[in-house]
């Protein structure tokens, strides 16, 4: 018989660790989005972990700015950011205040609200690539910069909650390079992942953009 995820929210504690404690920690985990037309749920099954002032790959490396304040905040809230003029991506501010670290969620697996997903991801050629890349992860959760800044440990009601899920054994738990960072940033084996699971997205190595003549 299959145990059900518990679905207790995750207290602010949790995410008040450091950055490398909590990402591996958060496969597993359920990311809940309050839409009008019901829940999108995610199951999480890969994150990298950025810590802030120690790490040349971080939003946050050089200081604090408009577009990353809310890493500089308290833990528990998102960070979400626009990217290549196209796609949001969504992070997890860790603690403690001040030190501006986060977990990029990066893949994961939607377990309830299918097909609220479905009609947001249409190039999706099955489930199992709703989720499957940060940038998919968000659009498939109807998450972009309004919600900069919510707090997933607040009520169940918030657009944004963290659930505590069914933990990831740390037997299935893998770890290497985080994708597509660059420099001294991408040395790194800050990229956790769920061994074998079929939603997570591939790995892929910094490669520079030619600039335009």
């Amino acid at each position: 018989m299959i145990t059900p995820p518990d679905r207790t929210p995750l207290p602010r504690e949790f995410l008040d660790r450091p950055v490398l404690e909590v990402a591996p920690d958060l496969l597993g985990r359920l990311l809940v989005r309050t839409t009008p037309d019901g829940p999108i749920v995610t199951r999480l099954t890969e994150v990298e972990a950025y810590d802030g002032p120690n790490d040349p790959g971080s939003h946050a490396f050089r200081g604090r700015t408009a577009r990353n304040g809310v890493m500089f905040g308290p833990p528990g809230h998102a960070y979400v950011y626009f990217t290549y003029g196209m796609w949001h991506c969504m992070n997890l501010v860790c603690g403690p205040e001040g030190q501006a670290s986060g977990v990029l969620l990066r893949a994961g697996e939607i377990v309830e609200g299918a097909e609220l997903a479905r009609e947001r991801r249409l190039s999706a050629r099955n489930d199992k690539e709703l989720a499957k890349g940060p940038a998919r992860l968000a659009t498939a959760m109807d998450i972009d910069r309004s919600l900069d800044g919510t707090d997933v440990c607040g009520p169940e009601a918030a657009p944004l909650h963290l659930l505590t899920g069914t933990p990831v054994p740390a037997d299935q738990v893998c770890n290497g390079p985080r994708t597509g960072v660059s420099g001294d940033g991408g040395v790194h084996p800050w990229r956790y992942w769920v061994d074998g699971d079929p939603t997570v997205s591939p790995y892929r190595p910094h490669v520079p953009r030619r600039r335009s003549r």
